[in-house]
């Protein structure tokens, strides 16, 4: 193959991880908590070899994708009503036990397992600020704690006695930052690996909201459009490169069927 059929190759197969990072955000567009991806690629340069190369074509420029990164933007707050529903306003990630280790989320649809236990929506822990899992039984008869509230900070409350007057701390739920973003893992729809030390967000500047959730932050409008591109771009290269090889085997088909002088 000559050097157009590998520039065309380089390219089309940038365009097919592209394509695939646009599905799956298309796929997850209505997953709570998710975050777009997105694509990096460049261009490599490549020295020709020889000095009878033609003006202007001493380098060879291929397409390579370098890194997927995700778009940490937030996604709209949508209103549950689910007094275990929870979205964090602004920076910070919610923090889960899971088989693997802990792991961050912006997904705060919680619910409450069977022991009383603040769960993810695949039955992973809900951690506090000590690490420890949340329990929303009462500590007197193991029944499920009953109006519950949550503040801006996470702490979690519940009325004090049958007259309600008063409120009773139960835990304070943790919310964590990083200080590079572009350093999480995805893993899944939702759950974020930390692959740099992990900072407890100051109270005062904790913003989790009591029956909202984080929507994906996906616009499926630009997804479908930059899929539309993406897919015109794909049909491009491969028709270069069909062209090209036909253009070759023509040559070659010629080139045997010259009569020998």
């Amino acid at each position: 193959m000559d050097n157009t059929v590998n520039i065309a190759l380089s390219r089309i197969d940038v365009l097919s991880r592209a394509l695939d990072v646009t599905a799956n955000n298309l796929a997850n567009a209505n997953t709570t908590g998710f975050k777009a991806s997105r694509s990096l690629f460049t261009a490599y340069l490549a020295k020709q070899q020889g000095t009878n190369v033609v003006p202007g074509g001493r380098e060879e420029v291929y397409s390579q994708d370098i890194a997927i990164y995700q778009e940490h933007r937030q996604g709209p707050l949508q209103k549950t009503g689910n007094p275990l529903d929870f979205a964090i306003q602004g920076d910070g990630f919610f923090t889960v036990r899971t088989p693997a280790g802990v792991r961050l989320t912006r997904n705060g649809q919680f619910t409450r397992s069977a022991d009383g236990t603040l769960v993810d929506s695949s039955g992973n822990p809900v951690l506090d600020i000590n690490g420890n899992n949340i329990n929303l039984s009462n500590s007197q008869d193991g029944r499920p704690m009953e109006n519950i509230t949550v503040s801006l900070d996470g702490t979690i409350s519940q009325p004090l006695g049958q007259t309600g007057q008063g409120m009773t701390m139960k835990a304070i739920i943790n919310v964590v930052s990083v200080d590079n973003l572009f350093t999480l893992k995805p893993e899944g729809g939702y759950l974020l690996l930390p692959t740099t030390p992990t900072h407890r967000v100051p109270r005062e500047r904790r913003k989790i909201r009591q029956g909202m959730i984080e929507d994906s932050n996906v616009n499926s409008v630009f997804e479908m459009t930059d899929m539309i591109r993406i897919q015109r771009d794909y049909d491009l290269n491969f028709q270069l490169l069909q062209t090209e090889l036909t253009r070759q085997l023509n040559a070659i088909d010629k080139i045997m069927t010259e009569p020998s002088v």
